[in-house]
């Protein structure tokens, strides 16, 4: 074969070459191409099969498939109904029944029922305007105790204001006294205290309190009373009010009778009577040669609902003289 022979021998080879190649490629890439591969029809269990693929399929591959029960050899498919019913508040409508098998001795399927499944909304909150009105309390509360509690029938008939009880509502109460009285400068001789401390008038600050003190001997005795007006509302836990009354002072070396004139301070721990501090300063007859002030701390604690123990300390001051008087008290409050 010569030169040019075999040059135009090998260029036709090299062009038949050329135009096979493209051919070949795509067949050799066509299975890669997406949804180039040929599904077999599904089997009547299976819905929906996979949209695409990129190779050939040899075993089915089911995307949502019937529930376990379709591939059993039941007689009927297994089947939910949903129904969006009116809303029954019967509490048996709430829970469905279980699903429920029955089985036969005879060969063959087995049935099985599935429940009905019921959408239940709750009943709509009803408005308060729409709500029945009650006289009956919202609380129901022993009538014994009712009947125990003045605070209780108080409340169940009015709800009270308590900005009105903080001005008129007093944290103290009135206290009927009596008590051992023991004079230290009269050679402790002992005696008897009598008296009565804060009787309110009315709804007012205005308050009356009395007291009557003698010893054994009869050389001391001392007789008085007072109005005081009690400057702040009368709820808080503490006051001052100015005294002023009548006293009359007896002793062995000097005798003092006339108009009282002071202040009174004093300090509510715990109200209601339970417990209180006070301090009494007055004056005797003042600017007169018969002039004596009165120093007085009491101090009163409640053991009972109504039954305080308490003191009484008091000195009276005479020019030169100096006489004390110490009074254990037992309380009453009415």
């Amino acid at each position: 074969m010569g030169r040019w022979q075999w040059l135009v021998t090998s260029l036709l080879l090299t062009v038949g070459a050329l135009s096979a190649a493209p051919a070949a490629m795509a067949q050799a890439i066509a299975p890669l191409k997406p949804n180039a591969c040929q599904l077999p029809k599904p089997p009547p269990q299976v819905k929906h099969w996979s949209a695409s693929c990129d190779r050939p399929l040899t075993v089915a591959e089911p995307l949502f498939a019937e529930p376990l029960f379709a591939a059993l050899p039941f007689a009927e498919p297994l089947s939910a109904e949903v129904s969006l019913a009116e809303p029954d508040f019967d509490m048996g409508a709430r829970s469905a029944p279980a699903p429920t098998v029955t089985a036969s001795s005879a060969p063959g399927p087995t049935a099985v029922s599935a429940p009905v499944l019921t959408a239940v909304s709750p009943p709509p909150l009803a408005a308060a305007e729409n709500l029945p009105a009650s006289d009956e309390p919202a609380v129901a509360v022993d009538p014994a105790i009712i009947e125990s509690s003045p605070v209780l029938q108080r409340w169940l008939e009015e709800v009270p204001d308590i900005a009105i009880d903080i001005q008129h509502d007093p944290a103290f109460r009135t206290r009927v006294r009596l008590g051992y009285a023991e004079f230290p400068s009269a050679d402790n001789t002992g005696g008897v205290y009598i008296g009565v401390q804060d009787v309110f008038v009315g709804q007012t600050p205005l308050t009356l309190s009395a007291e009557y003190a003698i010893n054994r001997r009869g050389d001391r005795q001392l007789i008085g009373a007072d109005a005081q007006y009690y400057l702040l509302p009368l709820g808080w836990y503490g006051n001052v009010a100015p005294v002023v009354g009548y006293r009359s002072i007896e002793t062995s070396t000097f005798d003092s009778d006339g108009v009282n004139l002071g202040f009174r301070i004093i300090l509510v721990p715990s109200r209601g009577g339970a417990a209180d501090l006070s301090f009494t300063q007055s004056w005797v007859a003042p600017g007169t040669n018969q002039e004596v002030g009165l120093s007085t701390f009491s101090a009163g604690y409640a053991i009972a609902e109504d039954i305080r123990i308490g003191t009484d300390i008091q000195t009276q001051n005479a020019g030169d003289r100096q006489e004390s008087r110490v009074i254990f008290l037992v309380e009453w409050m009415p």
